[in-house]
């Protein structure tokens, strides 16, 4: 995994990682950029998670939060970068971890491959789950649909088989729609700011929406409303997940050193900016706090718009989040299965040599996307009958995800011997990198945390039984007998070193 001297394609950058070029590269580095920023969707996340916040924290958790934690973020994403520009490669960042770490560089690559697969496809689920969510919300407000837990599933399903099939068939249709939703994002939260600002008779107090605080947790102890507060950020770190997209993709993508590390920087401080205002326009509008928190919609910002634009506009501005969270669950979809992809190209997933399969006709994954779309539909499936259990598959998706982001950088930093890429943070590398560090230390302690009071099996915040089985499993396994055959990355080209001349890959 030794880094040779500077390539003059991507194909030979590839190369001297070790891979044969098999994925089509059709990405430019807007596209590149559109796909981490549809996944982020701020249409999506800070939409369908926006009532945590509300509960926990309220305004202050909702706006100055957000600001915060995306700071924090920006130095996580940075810090990734950096990494992403020395190892441009679908496998990111398991693959990261391998060619960083100094001593067992298998299992390193083992567990943060296994957190970064499940997070992905943890996130598949919940943003689906969430686009969901919001369409019953649209039909009940369009059709007057009645919402129940059955129906809400089966549009889930109808939403994750159709970013299946347009994954599978609609290669080219997908970086078009990645690269359309990237404009409807921004677009759209210019609209839905414009009416929010003009339409309403009446706003919240600006002093309001940055310091107002609200605790509907049941916490009553000393300090409890900034335990809640605190909490509350939540909201802003689930949105903030999916931008190792741009890294997933780097295989598809031209000027890969350049492009994918700039994706992941700028679709998160893109998503920062444009995340604010939107939250701030929302969090201004709120007429009455109390009945648009426990609306029966299920969906707190849906009756904040129709209370503040009347029922025909906030609809309409419902229709703009609902069409954003449809393109981040394709772009997730796209995301996940590249992951999937590398990782049993590598060997590590039980049937590899079938989800390591490209379409020779598409250049796509084409089994690896039909995995990834079956188990987050089996994430969701308990959400039938047990809301716990998919609230546990997201809080994978958070720290799972994170634990699997910083531990590359972490590595990084330990590594004296990293060679950069063109694309790099200089004399701020150190100091950004420790920062990312110590931040996603933090939130692994501050989400584990009880939620609300009295704590039931209800309420009971299963993230650490659902992070503890992640590991556990991944454990069991590698002790069982995957480290006596998973060595890590494996290479699927040999190069003749007295003729440079390539053979046909090897098999895994």
């Amino acid at each position: 995994m030794s880094v040779n001297p500077a390539p003059s394609t991507d194909e030979e950058r590839l190369a001297q990682l070790g891979y044969q070029q098999e994925l089509h590269r059709r990405l430019s580095g807007f596209s590149n950029f559109a796909v981490s920023f549809s996944i982020i969707s701020i249409l999506a996340g800070a939409i369908t998670s926006y009532g945590i916040a509300m509960a926990a924290g309220g305004p202050i958790a909702i706006t100055l939060g957000w600001l915060f934690v995306g700071i924090m973020v920006t130095f996580v994403a940075l810090a990734m970068a950096e990494v992403c520009s020395a190892y441009p490669t679908a496998g990111a960042l398991y693959w990261w971890a391998a060619a960083l770490a100094k001593r067992n560089k298998a299992a390193w690559a083992w567990f943060v491959g296994w957190f970064n697969f499940l997070g992905e496809v943890a996130v598949t689920a919940a943003i689906d789950f969430g686009a969901a969510i919001t369409t019953s919300a649209f039909l009940s407000l369009t059709f007057d649909m009645e919402v129940t837990t059955g129906r809400t599933f089966l549009i889930f399903l109808v939403i994750i088989v159709v970013h299946g099939l347009l994954n599978t068939f609609g290669v080219n249709l997908v970086r078009v729609l990645s690269d359309v939703s990237a404009w409807w994002h921004l677009v759209g939260v210019a609209v839905i700011v414009g009416v929010l600002a003009i339409v309403p008779d009446t706003h919240k107090p600006i002093s309001e929406v940055f310091t107002e605080v609200h605790n509907a947790t049941g916490f009553t102890f000393a300090g409890a409303g900034v335990y809640a507060v605190l909490i509350g950020l939540l909201m802003a770190q689930y949105t903030y997940t999916g931008y190792d997209a741009s890294a997933h993709v780097a295989e598809e993508t031209h000027d890969a050193a350049r492009a994918a590390p700039r994706g992941i920087v700028m679709s998160v401080v893109v998503s920062v900016i444009a995340g604010f205002v939107l939250l701030f326009a929302i969090t201004w509008s709120i007429q009455d706090y109390e009945a648009q928190r426990t609306t029966d919609l299920g969906l707190p910002p849906a009756q904040i718009f129709i209370d503040a634009a009347g029922h025909n506009t906030g609809t309409f501005l419902l229709f703009i989040c609902m069409v954003a969270q449809w393109f981040c669950g394709m772009a997730s979809v796209t995301a996940n299965s590249r992951m999937s992809y590398a990782f049993a190209r590598d060997g590590a997933l039980p049937g590899s040599r079938l989800w390591k399969q490209v379409n020779p006709r598409t250049g796509t994954p084409t089994n690896s996307i039909w995995l990834c779309v079956t188990l987050s539909t089996l994430l969701v499936l308990p959400s039938l009958w047990n809301t716990t259990a998919y609230l546990a598959a997201t809080s994978v998706a958070v720290i799972g995800l994170y634990i699997a982001y910083v531990m590359p950088v972490f590595l990084r930093r330990m590594n004296p011997d990293f060679e950069r890429g063109p694309w790099h943070l200089g004399k701020w590398s150190a100091a950004v990198g420790w920062i990312a560090i110590v931040w996603v230390v933090i939130i692994c302690v501050l989400f584990v945390l009880p939620t609300a009071s009295p704590i039931t099996a209800a309420n009971f915040n299963y993230t650490i039984v659902a992070v503890a089985v992640v590991l556990a499993f991944a454990t069991i396994w590698w002790f069982a007998g995957a480290r006596k055959w998973f060595t890590g990355p494996k290479q699927n080209l040999i190069e003749k070193a007295h003729h440079g001349e390539q053979t046909m890959p090897t098999e895994n």
